[in-house]
């Protein structure tokens, strides 16, 4: 496979991109940007890798500080339970290996939240074990450059992507040859508009060679899609709100909301529902659609005004001003970007 590495290996020193934790071998640093950028584009991610590194320099800062503290810093990027997991791993790093960073694949991979591609990604970029990555572009990269019909998602499409992957690896140089593999796949073996003339395996792919690039990757199952018709109460006393912290395992756990009514349809409140909060006066205050990766919600938020805030033992009283200082879903932080509640224009 010389002719594949040689080729990828000499775009990448042209092409990549000025990354900051390019120019580091700390695992720590390297840890953040590989959680920071799963399922997150980089020019997303960006932003919230310096906020980190600024903000927690080392893994002692992170484990040291509140899961509140971590989660606000956080707020906006979606996944949380990528920030809990980073959070628990930092504190496991303190705990069971000193305070030093493992430096061997199993290590790296007993942290929690860790699995196959963050390790590979971690051993061979700070210290070049020769673990392969696979990760959505070499996926895409692989399975297009030998036209593999394979379901990525399948245990079979695993193992044999794996297994390619590792076949293909530079032992010599794996990190170089990982980032490589995933840079062509961010930057032109792209889903839907790939740009082959560019490519530096152009000469050798044969999807491209049959014209077929779009059939590959292949998946065999389709995502089901739940939808979900929620009604947020914004109760108001003129000057206070409330909010609720979200325990179980949901995707919001930890984040902070209004107390909320589901429905089986949208706008299916029913003004007898509030009667626990003696409103003096109900205002439909806005609707939004927010996509999950396997829900569709679809929100009314409603300005509850009372003369006093009966809270339950899970709710606490917040300044309408100072909500933003909580970590909160994104959902939330775009209807208090659009509320005059909340001094938007």
């Amino acid at each position: 496979m010389a002719d594949f590495t040689t080729l990828i290996q000499g775009w990448f020193r042209r092409n990549q991109r000025d990354l900051p934790w390019r120019h580091t071998n700390d695992p720590y640093k390297i840890w953040l940007s590989e959680v920071i950028l799963q399922q997150t584009r980089v020019d997303q991610g960006l932003n919230y890798y310096l906020n980190f590194t600024t903000k927690f320099p080392t893994v002692f800062d992170l484990a040291n500080a509140a899961e509140d503290e971590v989660l606000n810093l956080w707020q906006g990027l979606g996944y949380y339970s990528r920030a809990r997991n980073l959070h628990a791993s930092a504190k496991q790093v303190v705990v069971d290996f000193d305070g030093v960073f493992p430096n061997n694949y199993e290590g790296i991979k007993s942290l929690k939240g860790v699995g196959d591609y963050t390790a590979s990604a971690i051993s061979s970029i700070c210290f070049g074990l020769p673990h392969a990555v696979v990760d959505g572009n070499v996926y895409r990269v692989l399975s297009r450059y030998l036209e593999i019909s394979t379901p990525i998602d399948s245990t079979q499409g695993k193992k044999d992507f794996a297994e390619i992957a590792d076949k293909f690896l530079d032992v010599h140089n794996p990190g170089d040859h990982n980032q490589a593999l995933m840079e062509i796949g961010a930057l032109i073996c792209l889903p839907k508009n790939p740009s082959c003339e560019t490519c530096p395996l152009v000469g050798s792919c044969s999807a491209f060679s049959s014209k077929t690039q779009l059939n590959f990757p292949v998946k065999a199952k389709k995502t089901k899609v739940v939808k979900r018709y929620l009604n947020y109460l914004v109760l108001f006393d003129g000057k206070n709100t409330v909010i609720q912290k979200r325990v179980g395992k949901g995707i919001w756990q930890g984040l902070y909301d209004f107390p909320f009514i589901e429905k089986e349809k949208l706008n299916g409140l029913e003004l007898s529902e509030l009667n626990q909060y003696e409103p003096i006066e109900i205002i439909q205050d806005g609707q939004l659609k927010h996509v999950l990766s396997h829900q569709e919600l679809y929100v009314s938020f409603w300005i509850v005004k009372v003369v006093k805030l009966n809270l339950d033992e899970s709710q606490i009283t917040v300044p309408i001003a100072a909500i933003e200082t909580f970590p909160l879903p994104q959902l939330l932080i775009r209807y208090i970007q659009q509320s005059r509640l909340f001094g938007a224009d």
